[in-house]
């Protein structure tokens, strides 16, 4: 068990676009649910991000009208009727311009953050 009481709470959606990245990188593990997707963030994250429902479906439901994703009704693992979403062709292609553009994000931000004060 991680302590988290020494760490900052870190609103997943600070950045515009994170959630949207982050469920779309967890859908390329194949076909989940949205309490599976939020779960599999949850754990992958060491409990750091946490992504609840209010922003977990909305996004969900605009990263498929925008063709990112596919929708399909099943049944969970413990006998619940559920959607389960799956990366689409175009999701992947999307996936991919986001992570690159995360990544030079992330090293501008750690470029001013190396300076050293004068």
């Amino acid at each position: 068990m991680t302590d988290t009481k020494s760490r900052p709470d870190i609103p997943i959606d600070r950045i515009p676009g994170t959630v949207d990245m982050l469920i779309l990188q967890t859908l390329t593990v194949g076909a989940k649910h949205g309490w599976g997707i939020s779960h599999h963030i949850r754990e992958t994250s060491r409990d750091i991000l946490q992504l609840n429902q209010g922003a977990l479906y909305p996004a969900l439901h605009r990263l498929e009208d925008r063709g990112w994703i596919h929708a399909k009704w099943g049944v969970s693992e413990n006998n619940r009727r559920a959607r389960f979403y799956t990366l689409s062709a175009e999701g992947r292609r999307q996936l991919e311009r986001e992570t690159a553009g995360w990544l030079e994000f992330v090293k501008a931000v750690q470029r001013v953050m190396q300076l050293s004060p004068t």
